[in-house]
């Protein structure tokens, strides 16, 4: 009886480790996040939507907006889309490190100037009157698209890590099983900005 219980209390101290290392519940786990995330994004979509228009004779879409640098934004973010997925196939390909890893630096380099244009927006926004303080619509304005560069933020500092990691301990399993986690958060943020060009930038510029 001891004996049964004592290799019961070994299993389960163990299972947090076994799970962790279970690569397809990592993945279910991570897309439970994604999940939980895109359901907060669609509340903050939501309060967005039923603030257009009250601008309380403040700037609105039409005054604020540049639609060519927004062009811009769009398509360095579609792009690194699809250095990240070649990262990925060549990762799974098993190609050389070197090959791997010049992808992923793309991909982070497109995500920086996506940042570096978006601050440069918001700066010029600011020049024009258009702060969150001004009105509802720019409060929740700058509530959901900021929120969404934060994320790029956040996925560009874990490409750094991933990096750093690829360099040091190499394309172990683990780091391999990370990235394609950081390959489906990355891919999750161009799928919520295709969301807040069509409904904040174009949908504002029309109905607001």
């Amino acid at each position: 009886m001891n004996g049964n219980s004592s290799a019961l209390n070994k299993g389960m101290r163990e299972s947090p480790g076994a799970i962790h290392k279970d690569p397809d519940m990592v993945i279910f786990g991570f897309w439970v996040f994604m999940m939980s995330d895109l359901i907060f994004f669609g509340v903050v979509f939501a309060i967005y939507i039923t603030m257009i228009g009250a601008t309380a004779g403040g700037p609105g879409p039409r005054e604020l907006f540049d639609f060519g640098s927004l062009f811009a934004q769009t398509m360095l973010l579609l792009t690194s889309s699809l250095t990240v997925g070649i990262a990925t196939i060549t990762m799974k390909h098993q190609r050389s490190q070197g090959s791997f890893l010049f992808w992923v630096v793309v991909t982070l380099l497109l995500g920086l100037g996506f940042l570096t244009l978006e601050l440069l927006d918001f700066s010029e926004m600011a020049a024009k009157g258009g702060t969150p303080q001004r009105s509802g619509y720019l409060s929740a304005f700058f509530g959901l698209v900021p929120l969404h560069g934060l994320h790029v933020s956040f996925g560009c500092l874990w490409m750094l890590v991933m990096i750093a990691q690829v360099l040091t301990v190499g394309m172990t399993d683990l780091v391999k099983l990370r990235f394609l986690r950081l390959a489906l958060f990355w891919h999750f943020l161009d799928l919520i900005w295709i969301g807040i060009f069509s409904v904040v930038y174009f949908g504002g510029w029309v109905y607001g």
